[in-house]
């Protein structure tokens, strides 16, 4: 895949709100309703809500776009590209005071101080599969190194498995559970982590979650 990576701008805001739309639905389980996908990106991934995590010291944002290459051009001007404004992935992290993570359960899940969130992790669907995430991931990584945390953490939603089997190959592995609420409705999490120190081997952890 042709793409790139860079930390986001002010006047990224409304196409990551396109591109929150298309993306956090997907990582949603089949249970969950229309209507708590829709109250939740309302309430959360507007392009207001974007222009003030752009602007808080606390949050990093990333996103990915395809490059100049010939491919990478031809993908920015597909149909799909074009209506989240020439976006496919963004991240954010999300540093707390200490280090300690804001949620209680993933505070006590956690292993290691100062932790860091990895908050959010997606790419357009038109890419799955092309190497797009892993090179999002890696520059996202990359940050929360810099920023000096001996780990970094996530929370994944237990019935999304495509998105487990990522981040598990990713060295991250599972250390406790959380609860996440989307419109009315509170889903289930696995809390996942990843060592962040330049020596530490890459995290095998338990046997998977996953069958």
């Amino acid at each position: 895949m042709n793409v790139r990576t860079r930390l986001a701008r002010p006047a990224d805001a409304e196409a990551l709100a396109r591109l929150a739309a298309v993306t956090f639905p997907l990582a949603c389980p089949p249970s969950t309703t229309a209507e708590s996908i829709a109250d939740f990106i309302a309430g959360h991934l507007t392009e207001p809500h974007f222009t003030g995590y752009l602007a808080d010291p606390d949050r990093t944002l990333y996103v990915a776009e395809p490059d100049d290459s010939p491919a990478g051009a031809a993908l920015a001007a597909s149909e799909a590209v074009v209506a989240t404004g020439g976006l496919i992935g963004w991240s954010m992290l999300v540093s707390t005071p200490g280090g300690v993570p804001a949620d209680a359960d993933a505070a006590a899940s956690v292993t290691a101080r100062p932790a860091i969130e990895l908050s959010k992790m997606y790419v357009h669907p038109a890419v799955h599969g092309a190497g797009v995430a892993g090179a999002l991931m890696e520059t996202t990584l990359d940050a929360a190194a810099r920023a000096a945390a001996s780990v970094v953490w996530l929370g994944v939603n237990q019935e999304n498995r495509r998105a487990i089997r990522f981040y598990e190959k990713q060295g991250f592995e599972v250390v406790g559970t959380k609860r996440f609420r989307v419109g009315d409705r509170l889903e289930h999490d696995y809390v996942l982590e990843r060592p962040l120190a330049e020596d530490a081997p890459p995290a095998t952890g338990p046997i998977s979650v996953l069958p």
